[in-house]
């Protein structure tokens, strides 16, 4: 199960105007616990005008880096983005959710794979991880990067994707998208959607000699790549995608907002503890329910799409708003996402031992 611990930040360092990433001094005692896989996330917690602010950021590093970092964008009206990229600094402390996040594909160093990835803005920073752990594990494997921006200047890790591909010369293509500034090629001005994808699969890469797609932005654009790509004949398997904000459509937010007039007995058992209450008719979700009624239970996006919360549905039937994070076959074998989880049944049980 995740856990979190106090880690004190080694250094801000500032990557772009609206942008900062951040690293933190793990002791020895808990470098077993903070050991990542290329992709996955951070959930950091700190208490912000008295109340409890926890967000995720995806980490920025290789696991042979010797380091744990993340990217943080600064967003309009964000609470989290704008403390840390004004006022967050070196010997400050933070509570660090241990590792979590599915956005990989296993590595081998026999393997002689061609990986593709698609990023926006902030959704660079997992990339980076995957990209940087694929150059360094897998040395005849080669790796694509079309990268969209609004300009230069607000490229996030310009320089050090510049010196990777220096240094993997060969190995690493990388192709900048910007949409607000002139480039001397139409293909690469713009922003990356459908139309784009199929000029660069025309153009620059072929979708079936490709070994693994990731693709890592806004909703809008991971759909038209996605069903782009798949038009095209590419396998979904080999295609992994990962939403930087969880986006809801219409139809999700409608779901929300309904109020539902199931009452029910919910039973949750974590950590081998069993405790009970009550869901009273209402739009609260099995998460929400629980911290009403003193629970603490695992989360961190409550958008359905980090996974923290998932648990197994063991008696019962729930209905969920969304889910971006679960496969087919997890949710074919009981299991949900407790943040978007409304009960159908008069009662529900569910493990998060599972």
């Amino acid at each position: 199960m995740p856990k979190f611990h106090s880690l004190k930040v080694k250094e801000v360092r500032r990557e772009t105007d609206g942008c900062v990433s951040v690293a933190f001094e793990v002791p020895e005692s808990l470098k077993p616990e903070y050991r990542f896989i290329q992709g996955q996330h951070l959930t950091l917690k700190t208490e912000l005008e008295g109340e409890e602010v926890r967000r995720s950021y995806s980490i920025c590093a290789s696991p042979f880096d010797d380091t744990l970092r993340v990217a943080i964008k600064k967003l309009e009206g964000g609470r989290f983005s704008t403390f840390a990229n004004e006022k967050l600094q070196k010997g400050d402390s933070l509570d660090v959710m241990t590792p979590m996040g599915r956005f990989f594909t296993d590595l081998n160093p026999n393997n002689e794979k061609h990986y593709v990835a698609f990023a926006a803005g902030s959704g660079i920073t997992p990339i980076l991880s995957i990209m940087k752990a694929v150059l360094q594990r897998e040395p005849k494997s080669e790796f694509t990067l079309f990268y969209g921006n609004q300009r230069v200047d607000t490229i996030i890790f310009r320089e050090e994707i510049e010196g990777l591909k220096n240094e993997y010369m060969g190995r690493l293509s990388v192709f900048h998208v910007l949409s607000r500034e002139l480039q001397g090629s139409e293909l690469f001005s713009g922003r990356i959607d459908a139309e784009k994808c199929s000029a660069f699969c025309d153009k620059l890469v072929s979708p079936q000699q490709v070994d693994e797609y990731f693709l890592c932005g806004p909703e809008s654009m991971i759909h038209e790549i996605r069903d782009t790509l798949t038009a095209m004949g590419v396998d979904k398997s080999k295609i992994h995608f990962e939403l930087f904000i969880a986006g809801l459509n219409g139809k999700a937010q409608k779901k929300q907002k309904e109020s539902r007039s199931v009452e029910a007995s919910i039973q949750i058992t974590l950590d081998g503890n069993t405790f009970e209450f009550p869901l009273a008719s209402g739009s609260d979700t099995i998460l929400e329910a629980a911290q009403k009624a003193g629970a603490s239970l695992p989360f961190a996006c409550k958008g359905g799409v980090c996974c923290t919360c998932r648990a197994k549905l063991l008696e019962g039937e729930v209905e969920m708003d969304v889910n971006y994070a679960l496969e087919p076959e997890e949710v074919e074998a009981g299991y949900i996402l407790t943040c978007q989880s409304h009960p159908k049944t008069d009662r529900v049980v569910v493990d998060f031992d599972s």
